[in-house]
């Protein structure tokens, strides 16, 4: 028997509306949330396996392939915001199956592209359904989740993306390897067409007319683009200026400088003061710089390790794939329990004791030198795992707590700009930090040296958020 659309049976032993007026915690569509969240996290992954076959077959330089993930990123930044603040207005579970459905459209497209400049469109459009998606994470864990198992929820999405992900990165490998680069951009593509139809029938969605008064989809104004035209040449900006950091350096200030300049001019605009307010909040505003802080770190896994891997170990990239499966397996078993104790003792509060266990898991990782083996490198990774996973979870549900729930929209935009910008910043300064020192095990010293230190000033932004009244 079918379910019925936009509803869902679901066990719970309070039947009575929570703070957040839900009666009932809708376990499916966090299911089919967690497997969404799974197919557009892991498309940056899966497709950098597919860049040495592009190369090759449209016939461009190693240095152009970069492209292929830029032009997917770009997007996340430049509209994040902007399709935050207008999920306010908007129905989140229509929005869920329009940014799944045009992201499977937008990969058979890359699977098709005649030429470079078609694949690069059609990833500007993958960005752009991401970025949908994004802006709808939080309103729909606000519409289908109790407040008191917001923490529990995260921790399950988290897990089952954890999970997942062991098994689609590796996969992306294989297939561009026996199939052809084409085929990593529709291997998903049954996955994410079972997601749709999952959502389809439990993910809750309002009739025409509830939202806003007008509609469920209201037209983007002018401000939308506005605010993506300054965004998005601001991002633009950073990035050409960490790519030039280590080579470029007067370069490099100048387009950073020019960064902020954009970010200052979005900065006052009409539209844009509903999300500086929103940054104002001492818990909502803190976090989110703690959270871009801490997601940094990533820079020591995408640049760093593999560097130290390859030229100090002398090893293969399996031995750094074994670590990253120990990272992975580490945050898949301390996310739930970290939702757990988010819920119970204070997201905040877990959040900061999440963000000084990160300090201490990655700085594990100094211990390594010329004569570490590859069980110490797994065993270094896992625990910067276990730290990781006790501050993802319950800094999402932080934040999702401190957002008006009336901002939710704008609130999941954010996050998602504030992790993608840590996750940018992070590999930069890894390579900064590799290059300045020689490399080698000063140079891996050096990347973990700097990344805890903004680790480290992720965990005293929560500290004081802690202090500060709600």
């Amino acid at each position: 028997m079918s379910l019925p659309s936009g509803s869902v049976s679901v066990l719970s032993s309070d039947p009575q509306p929570d703070a957040g007026g839900v009666e009932h915690t809708q376990w499916l569509s966090v299911v089919a949330l967690s497997l969404a969240t799974l197919v557009v996290a892991s498309e940056l992954t899966m497709s950098a396996f597919a860049l040495p076959s592009i190369s090759n077959d449209l016939a461009i330089s190693t240095g152009a392939t970069a492209w292929v993930l830029t032009a997917y990123t770009l997007p996340l930044v430049a509209i994040g915001i902007p399709a935050g603040r207008w999920m306010d207005n908007a129905d989140a579970g229509l929005v869920f199956l329009i940014s799944l459905f045009t992201g499977a459209i937008a990969g058979v497209l890359s699977a098709l592209a005649p030429s470079f400049e078609v694949l690069l469109m059609s990833r500007v459009l993958q960005g752009a359904s991401a970025a949908l998606f994004l802006g709808i994470y939080m309103p729909l864990i606000a519409e289908t989740v109790r407040v008191n198992q917001r923490g529990k929820a995260i921790g399950v999405i988290g897990t089952i993306m954890m999970i997942g992900s062991i098994g689609l990165a590796p996969l992306g490998g294989y297939v561009a390897e026996i199939i052809g680069w084409r085929a990593v951009f529709l291997v998903k593509i049954p996955l994410l067409l079972g997601v749709l139809w999952l959502g389809y029938h439990v993910i809750p969605r309002r009739p025409p007319g509830s939202v806003s008064g007008k509609s469920r989809l209201p037209m983007p104004d002018r401000s939308f683009f506005q605010e993506t035209l300054w965004l998005g040449a601001a991002m633009t900006a950073a990035l050409l200026g960490l790519e030039a950091l280590e080579e470029r350096p007067e370069q490099a200030t100048a387009f950073l400088l020019a960064a902020v300049v954009l970010i200052y001019r979005w900065s006052r605009l009409e539209a844009a003061q509903s999300v500086i307010e929103l940054l104002r909040l001492p818990r909502f505003g803190l976090p989110a710089l703690s959270l871009t802080l801490i997601a940094s770190i990533v820079g020591l896994a995408s640049f760093t390790l593999p560097f130290y891997v390859s030229e100090v170990m002398e090893e293969t990239a399996d031995v750094l794939a074994l670590a990253i499966v120990g990272f992975v397996g580490a945050s898949a078993i301390f996310s739930p329990i970290a939702g757990i104790l988010a819920d119970r003792i204070g997201a905040l509060f877990m959040a900061a004791v999440g963000s000084a266990l990160s300090v201490a898991g990655i700085l594990t990782l100094s211990f390594l030198d010329a004569n570490s083996t590859a069980d110490d490198l797994i065993w270094c990774v896992t625990a910067a795992g276990a730290g990781m996973a006790t501050f993802n979870t319950p800094i999402m549900t932080a934040l999702l707590n401190a957002a008006p729930q009336q901002k939710a929209g704008s609130a999941s935009g954010l996050i998602g700009v504030a992790r993608m910008l840590g996750s940018t910043v992070g590999p930069a300064i890894a390579a900064l930090a590799w290059g300045l020192s020689g490399g080698g095990v000063a140079g891996l010293h050096a990347g973990v040296y700097a990344l805890a230190a903004m680790a480290f000033c992720g965990f005293l932004a929560l500290v004081v958020a802690h202090c500060r009244p709600a």
